[in-house]
């Protein structure tokens, strides 16, 4: 699972943040790592031009689950750890809830297998 880290101008990327966010988005989607291709954060501060706001760091996490299309969640808050976090967990409830669809999907197709269509005729 490759994680790339994009900040707005206003937030700086050190190499700390990076780790931190690197680490969270890692142990929060490990379960699903063989599924998941590629990973996108955004981190900005969305009142970065006045002083203070509540809940004005934002995280956006983009996850590319193999053969589906991208999903993506957003958590404000009024730490850029407490963005991340949130958003981690929003993404993790995501990705379970649309695994099990698909699982439950699969497990209760009342289409007859195709195999079994090309034999019989």
């Amino acid at each position: 699972m490759q994680i790339q880290i994009h900040t707005g101008h206003n937030i700086e990327g050190h190499e700390a943040l990076a780790t931190y966010v690197s680490g969270v988005v890692e142990e929060s989607l490990s379960r699903f790592s063989d599924r998941i291709t590629h990973v996108d954060v955004h981190l900005s501060d969305e009142n970065s031009d006045k002083k203070g706001g509540d809940d004005d760091m934002r995280c956006m996490i983009e996850a590319r689950l193999k053969g589906r299309q991208p999903i993506a969640v957003t958590h404000q808050a009024a730490t850029l750890d407490q963005a991340v976090d949130g958003a981690a967990d929003k993404l993790t409830r995501l990705i379970d809830s649309t695994l099990g669809r698909l699982h439950h999907q699969d497990n209760h197709r009342t289409d007859p297998p195709l195999s079994s269509s090309i034999n019989s005729q």
